[in-house]
């Protein structure tokens, strides 16, 4: 994990090393100023020698002014390297999920990839920014401290020696019981965010059923298991304030007793034992210790707290896609004739029944397709594996005459031209939306795909036509309006296969019919599969196919079916009365 980790800092390698370097020139001035005050007491001050006074006075100065200075060098330093660090961690997350499959987004969830993306990775920032100031301030402060702390006075210096292990005994039973807490809370994160997404995206439908009450209710539930498990986890690492403040006591108390005694017993006399200043010096020397053991304290704290956020990070960054170019990909699609051999598949490899059961089909290229089926009988499913969306768990998907696994996968996909169910408009204009489609599109060919569209009528009709600007999610504009603007997106690629699944079910009939009669026309050469629900949506299709629980249970044109199906006669005959025809 650390390996991976250490790759994201790339550029930002020289501030971290700076702030490492400015930290310990910082800290080697810090431990010298108490040497040189210990000097000036005693041998300036007790001695009244004032030339020695003003010498060590400008001294100190000088120290002090440079622990200013290396001090805000490495706080730059290391606020850089940190936010660059970051910076990148996000970068890396965000391009390796694009290359995931359906199947790893379902794995992870889309809650839990915006937790990963915004809580965990603020949570390494902030142990990387102390990783790079405290983790080399304080062991160099301790080191450094403890040398001129035994070189002053070896007996005295002892006392912090037998002190550390009550500090490292205490900060790993802390970090036992607290790690696993931190864990939880981070799940529940995941959980809360979910909430809030599905709050604000079904609004309406909130809004709607008066379940507003209900959502507040479950968001209060959910944020109070987490302040629960906070409030826990935190009561566990307070300990470690009580730990380092009774150890920073117990130490003064002895090195000020033990100390008084040898300064008594020396005369104060240098040769003969310890000084007042040398004391001074002892004291602030152990402070320096402690505060440096403090200070590791809460660099602990921090990666206790980070280290979950850091396992979830690395999830993500490790997390490969199922779907991969072989080893010679194929760059050119022939045309767009389609073909499944013996299909199966399923989502899961522990599931025990099949979503798509040994699938057979031929479909020529330039032919129009009507699928129709239940609501769970796989229609979206079988249409997925034609631009390598899932891989199948047997048999094979062609286009084209080739395995669709033998194809690049953006040469596939550019071929493969998909309207979903969930139609998704971005926040931007009318135009940028379209340009979706081809980034290269002219005026004409965007205008040339919203009339085949039927979306021409009504942009014309908007403010600033094709500049006008859709919100997110294409909240201002109708479902009818929103599937046409989407099916234009998808006619911009110009494929050698247009998928349509159930996305005309929020226009008219009469636009439906359009519609359809303008692909006729115009994209005659382009394979169509429409997935739908009306009858009327294909039954001038070349071929029909009715799907049964991931099974053909019938193929073949309106009329023949009418006649040898019998579930396509009683969804055609239910809709005919329920006045759903083009008529």
């Amino acid at each position: 994990m650390i390996k991976r980790f250490s790759k994201c800092v790339r550029e930002y390698k020289l501030p971290s090393i700076l702030s490492a370097l400015f930290v310990s020139l910082e800290v080697v001035m810090e431990v010298l100023i108490p040497f040189e005050m210990a000097d000036m007491l005693d041998f300036g001050i007790y001695a009244g020698d004032m030339n020695f006074v003003i010498k060590s006075g400008i001294t100190l100065i000088v120290y002090a002014c440079l622990v200013i200075l290396f001090g805000n060098l490495a706080g730059r330093c290391a606020s850089t390297a940190s936010c660059g660090f970051s910076k990148n961690l996000r970068h890396d997350m965000y391009y390796n999920i694009q290359n995931f499959s359906f199947s790893n987004i379902d794995k992870f969830s889309t809650s839990s990839l915006i937790t990963r993306m915004t809580t965990d990775v603020q949570n390494v920032q902030m142990a990387y920014l102390m990783l790079i100031r405290m983790a080399f301030r304080s062991p160099i402060m301790m080191i450094i401290s403890s040398i001129f702390a035994f070189r002053i006075y070896p007996k005295l210096a002892l006392v912090f020696v037998g002190c550390l292990p009550f500090i490292a005994g205490g900060l790993f039973f802390i970090m036992k019981k607290t790690h696993p807490i931190f864990k939880r809370v981070f799940k529940r994160y995941d959980v809360l965010n979910r909430n809030v997404q599905e709050n604000l995206r079904g609004i309406r439908v909130v809004k709607s059923f008066i379940r507003e009450q209900h959502e507040a209710d479950k968001f209060d539930e959910t944020s109070e298991s987490i302040r629960k498990d906070f409030t826990h986890a935190e009561t566990n690492i307070a300990w470690n304030g009580p730990l380092m403040q009774i150890c920073s006591y117990a130490c003064m108390i002895l090195v000020s007793w033990l100390g008084a005694q040898a300064i008594v017993a020396s005369g104060n006399n240098p040769d003969l034992g310890l000084t007042t200043g040398m004391l001074m010096s002892l004291i602030t020397y152990s402070m320096q210790i402690l505060m440096s053991v403090m200070m590791l304290s809460v660099l602990f704290v921090m990666i206790t707290i980070s280290r979950e956020s850091a396992e979830r990070i690395h999830e993500v960054l490790i997390e490969e896609s199922n779907l991969k170019n072989g080893e010679d990909p194929v760059y050119e699609v022939p045309d767009g004739s389609i073909k499944f051999e013996n299909v199966f598949f399923s989502y899961s490899e522990k599931s025990e029944k099949n979503c798509l059961d040994n699938v057979c089909l031929d479909i020529k290229s330039g032919e129009t397709v009507g699928i129709i089926g239940g609501t769970g009988s796989s229609k979206s499913t079988l249409v997925q594996m034609i631009p390598r969306l899932y891989d199948v768990t047997e048999g094979s998907v062609s286009v084209g005459g080739i395995d669709v696994r033998k194809y690049d996968l953006e040469t596939l996909r550019d071929s493969v031209a998909m309207v979903l169910q969930k139609n998704v408009l971005f926040s931007g204009t009318v135009r940028e939306n379209l340009l979706w489609g081809n980034e290269n599109a002219t005026q004409e060919e965007i205008e040339h795909a919203c009339e085949l569209a039927q979306a021409a009528p009504f942009i014309n009709e908007m403010p600033e036509k094709y500049e006008t600007y859709i919100e997110q999610g294409g909240s201002n504009v109708s479902g009818g309006q929103k599937q046409r603007l989407c099916i234009a997106r998808a006619l911009l690629k110009k494929p050698k296969v247009l998928i349509l699944d159930d996305s005309t079910s929020a226009v008219d009939t009469k636009t439906d019919a359009l519609i359809r009669k303008a692909f006729a026309k115009e994209i005659p050469d382009t394979t169509k599969i429409i997935i739908a629900q009306r009858v009327s949506s294909v039954q001038d299709a070349d071929k029909i196919i009715i799907l049964d629980a991931g099974k053909i249970v019938a193929m073949g044109k309106h009329e023949e079916l009418l006649e040898t199906s019998e579930i396509y006669r009683e969804v055609y005959e239910s809709q005919m009365k329920g006045g759903l025809s083009d008529e």
